[in-house]
């Protein structure tokens, strides 16, 4: 845990455990294409963002749509790097690289979380991807 120049906690253990155990359970529902369930992870709101690789979401009405249509992320989709940064004791990013088999290209996955009367939830996301060979490393 830390404290920045305006004194606002950062990273207490508490709550990267807690937004671990959401991102863990999201990530376990988006594989198994639980789409009642992926949804339910993000807040049910107008102000909801989600950017993804083929598509803009603005409002969980357009993210809803989104999935009904989205095909199935690949079954053997891994995660690697993932970091997570509280920011105070309600709300938190998540980021996190993903890869799947038979692809070069590299995942990637950002999500800010905030704590709601209804529990931690998305309110923005964004999903990219990049070939590997232009990926920088720096």
């Amino acid at each position: 845990m830390s404290k920045d120049e305006r004194g606002t906690l950062l990273n207490l253990p508490e709550v990267i455990a807690q937004v671990r155990i959401e991102f863990d359970r999201y990530e376990a529902a988006l594989l198994a294409h639980d789409i009642d369930a992926i949804n339910g992870f993000f807040l049910d709101s107008e102000i909801t963002v989600r950017l993804g690789v083929a598509e803009h979401g603005y409002g969980m009405e357009a993210i809803r749509i989104y999935r009904r249509r989205a095909e199935p992320v690949h079954p053997r989709r891994s995660l690697r790097n993932t970091v997570i940064t509280a920011i105070g004791t309600d709300a938190a990013s998540v980021t996190t690289e993903f890869v799947v088999p038979d692809s070069s290209a590299i995942g990637r996955q950002t999500q800010t979380w905030a704590l709601t009367s209804e529990g931690w939830k998305i309110v923005a996301a964004h999903v990219s991807q990049v070939p590997s060979e232009v990926l920088r490393r720096d």
